[in-house]
């Protein structure tokens, strides 16, 4: 059998030439994903990186730990809480000691070289100059006039002057003391470290204006504007872009220690401190828990292990359908040669072993060819990613083998149990077949068949409903959308040969009727073929379905974000923190409140975690609000009790939380670890998940202002107060937005990474398709020379014919697009149907233009592999081909 096998695909190799390329381009990005998934694991342990060389480190613990009955759970603080004074004095008994402090410090308004010394003459030049207006360089008839609003931030003369904007060009800094510099440690590379309130050391940047010894610099800090000298700079070490004060100034502008350097031992530090301080000592790796956001890296990671596992998951889903699918026809298209073998003898199990032989080889080599590529291609995949910002610039390949093992062995068992089927059917050839003439499929669907596709379908469409009863919510899930299509995608695909005669002649039912020929063949073939039709739809249906249902699902949940947003915002202005994370400039914040005519609300953005069943720690994203204040500038989803009833002791809850009943108290802990029991005083819709929980101030743990709504009062001049605004803002470097600037900001399409990730899972999902549907036409046409014979000896001429095998091509496509969209069309009915249980009325969002691109360019592709084969054919004599056999 296995020679059997060889000369058959000897002779035959058109027939596997698709298959091998599917699953050796399958196998390649599995590969390559594998190894990629594989450097994530073994990913290098960041070590500390702000307090690498400091002996012990103190600060406020920042995990929640809470004891329940199946053991201690953790959650990180959204707040912790900074380290007393008393506990700093009595720690400096042990050692020397330094304080950290960290704040917003932006750079604004540099000034090298010439401009570094203010230029002043007349009687400017006897007057000091204060505050934000030492930044102006004046000269003239200039320096008799005062600047106030956007331009004390300029740094201008002559036609520059009417160039340049407030804050273009700010740099986003942090502030720390001098002394702490030693611990990462920073090393100067010029100058000298700050003596007096007016010096700052700041590190250089590999991008931007690079800032030098001597450069005049305005410093936006929470404790407000104001110039600086910089006397000395320190090289960078990536993580921080850092300005340093001295001791004193960094004191006033910050005055909570949130770190403590402690030159002592570790041990008889914790024993000064005690066992219930609510404070950690960190030494050795430990102390990276001080750096800035050290749980970054680990976010990442987890973000590359699902994207690169979903898109090893979409390739393995699809290389089996392709490989399926392309066994199948070739089985079908050798019904004659089976029955010839049957009839010289050979059992039905030894055709079903030289089939299962053809796809173990095609398997082996196909699954060799595709690690070699997924080695090759793996470095690429890893620094196309990095150049995107789906994985973090440190990430590079490992050493591991296990995942071009596991990418070989898959592809062989792709090939094996793709073709599993189709050994089955070619073992039940009957002899007769030898004597088989008509071209018309019949009995497509057996019994198995029929009840696998039911199966299925049962499933692809039970398991949304029973999610739609229970909890709509986790139909939104990133792994629900991309997953629940393949059961769809699979049924309809069984069902195929069935489908297609209707879907068939649904497409070709005005063109039949057209003047011509064309029409009716069309038609005619395309019902006659099923198996053929089948064939090139199945692939199509694959990508349409994962196309349309991957990027439709994604714009119908953005939509539904923004609509959410649109309805819960009334106000007229929304400012939110330049910086994530950051709070705004206090300055800004006491300027809007004293706006006239404004409504202002003041939110900060906080955290609540609960303990849910007495089992897991759960933490729900909230906001600090005056209940006053947000009545007049939203409308949330309420489904019961009242906002206006949120106080000091009272929580606004979501439906999604276990106890929604108005009234009932809950346990939470808040942002900075204190424990509360407060009763829920309304309850949100649940959404889209952006309906969070909401608290008054003296909740919030310590948060920061980062978002302010401002609605007009009535009666008052909107131009008026947008003025205030805009000058509070330029005076502050904060930018003020109109709502409908914030929610175009904040609208569908903003999220790049996203769709980055989408269109490389579609990309994989597309080049499989492209090489399965080029395959399976050139296999088609090169087995119909008979039938384009006999069409030519019954008149038709060559252009004739190619225009048949290309509509024919088209129409194939078209039903596998239209099974594709029926497929798209109920998931994303899912979606909607869940949105709508979940209280969000949003419409479902087709991506038309997406789908109508990649169903043109299937079109044109299943063309072109139609008529190339075709016209090579028309070149041999029709009577030569009418006579050829098998």
């Amino acid at each position: 059998m296995l020679m059997l096998a060889l000369s058959g695909m000897r002779t035959r190799w058109i027939t596997f030439v698709g298959s091998f390329v599917a699953l050796a381009l399958g196998v390649g990005l599995i590969a390559a994903t594998g190894l990629a998934l594989a450097a994530t694991f073994d990913a290098p342990e960041r070590g500390p990186e702000r307090f690498a060389a400091a002996p012990v480190v103190v600060r406020a613990a920042d995990h929640l730990q809470v004891d329940t009955p199946t053991g201690t759970r953790a959650k990180p603080l959204d707040h912790p809480g900074p380290v007393g004074p008393r506990t700093a004095d009595r720690l400096a008994a042990l050692g020397r000691t330094v304080e950290d402090r960290t704040f917003p410090a932006d750079v604004t308004a540099v000034r090298t070289g010439a401009d570094a010394t203010a230029v002043r003459t007349g009687v400017e030049a006897k007057e000091p100059r204060t505050g934000p207006d030492i930044t102006a360089v004046r000269t003239g008839a200039d320096a008799k006039q005062p600047r106030t609003g956007p331009d004390v931030t300029a740094v201008r003369t002559g036609a520059d002057a009417r160039k340049s904007r407030p804050g273009q060009d700010a740099e986003a800094r942090v502030g720390h003391p001098w002394p702490v510099a030693a611990a990462a440690p920073y090393r100067l590379t010029s100058g000298r470290a700050p003596a007096a309130p007016g010096e700052v050391v700041v590190t250089t940047r590999s991008g931007g204006a690079p800032l030098r010894t001597g450069d005049r610099v305005l410093v936006r800090t929470p404790a407000g504007n104001a110039p600086r000298t910089v006397v000395g700079t320190v090289a960078g070490r990536g993580f921080e872009d850092a300005v340093f004060f001295t001791d004193d100034e960094a004191a006033r502008i910050s005055p909570d220690i949130d770190a403590l350097v402690v030159h002592a031992d570790a041990t008889a530090v914790r024993r000064a401190l005690g066992p219930d301080s609510g404070l950690d000592v960190l030494t050795g790796h430990d102390r990276r828990r001080a750096d800035p956001d050290p749980d970054r890296d680990a976010r990442t990671l987890v973000s590359v292990n699902a994207l690169l596992g979903t898109a090893a998951g979409i390739t393995l889903f699809v290389s089996a359908a392709v490989v399926a699918s392309t066994f199948s026809f070739a089985v079908a298209q050798r019904r004659r040669e089976f029955g010839l073998l049957r009839t010289a003898g050979a059992t039905p199990g030894q055709i079903r072993r030289t089939v299962c032989a053809e796809a173990v080889i095609v398997g082996v080599l196909a699954s060799a060819a595709g690690v070699w590529l997924g080695s090759g291609g793996a470095p690429l995949l890893v620094g196309r990613m990095t150049e995107a910002g789906l994985a973090p610039t440190w990430f590079a390949l490992g050493d591991a083998s296990w995942p071009l093992h596991t990418a070989f062995w898959t592809g062989v068992f792709v090939a094996a149990a793709g073709a599993l089927v189709s050994c089955h059917r070619a073992g039940r050839t009957a002899p007769t077949e030898a004597l088989r003439e008509a071209a018309v499929d019949s009995r497509v669907m057996p019994a198995s068949r029929w009840a696998a596709a039911v199966l299925v379908l049962l499933a692809g469409l039970g398991l949304p409903a029973l999610a739609l009863a229970v909890d709509p919510g986790d139909l939104l899930g990133r792994k629900s959308y991309i997953t629940r299509p393949m059961l769809l995608v699979v049924g309809f695909a069984l069902l195929a040969p069935v489908l297609v005669r209707p879907v068939g002649r649904l497409l070709t039912w005005l063109p039949a009727r057209l003047p011509g020929a064309i029409g009716v063949l069309v038609r005619e073939n395309t019902d006659a073929g099923v198996r053929r039709t089948a064939a090139v739809a199945a692939p199509v249906l694959i990508t349409v379905a994962l196309t349309a249902t991957l990027t439709g699902t994604v714009a119908t949940l953005e939509e539904a974000r923004a609509a959410e947003a649109r309805t819960a915002t009334t106000a007229d202005f929304v400012v939110t923190s330049a910086q994530e994370g950051r709070p705004m400039a206090p300055a800004f914040v006491e300027r809007a409140r004293a706006v006239e005519g404004a409504v202002v609300s003041v939110s900060r953005s906080t955290a609540v975690t609960v303990l849910e069943e007495d089992t897991a720690l759960v933490t729900s994203e909230a906001r600090a609000v005056d209940p006053a204040r947000l009545a007049a500038v939203s409308e949330l989803p309420v489904t019961a009790g009242r906002l206006s009833d949120l106080d000091d002791d009272a929580i606004v809850v979501n439906e999604e939380w276990l106890t929604t009943r108005v009234g009932d108290r809950v346990t939470v802990w808040l942002g900075d670890g204190r424990k509360a029991s407060l009763r829920i005083a309304a309850v949100l819709a649940t959404g889209t998940g952006d309906n969070g929980v909401y608290v008054t101030r003296r909740n919030a743990g310590g948060a920061g202002v980062d978002r302010i709504d401002v609605k007009v009062a009535e009666g008052a001049d909107r131009r008026a107060v947008a003025a205030a605004l805009q000058s509070a803002g330029a005076a502050t470097g904060t930018r003020v937005t109109t709502r409908a600037e914030w929610l175009a900001a904040n609208g569908p399409g903003t999220n790049d990474q996203t769709r980055t990730g989408l269109r490389m899972i579609l990309g994989i999902a597309l080049l499989c398709t492209a090489t399965a549907l080029a395959n399976t036409l050139v296999m088609a046409t090169s087995d119909r020379v008979r039938d384009l014979a006999v069409l030519r000896l019954a008149g038709a001429t060559a252009p004739q014919v190619l225009r048949l095998v290309a509509a024919e091509a088209v129409v194939a496509v078209g039903v596998g697009a239209v099974l594709g969209g029926v497929v798209a069309a109920v998931n994303l009915l899912v979606v909607w149907g869940a949105l709508v249980l979940l209280g969000v009325m949003s419409a479902v969002v087709v991506p038309w233009g997406t789908l109508g691109l990649v169903v043109a360019a299937a079109a044109l592709l299943a063309a072109v592999s139609a008529v190339l084969p075709a016209s090579l054919a028309l070149r041999t004599r029709p009577v030569e081909l009418a006579g050829a056999r098998e």
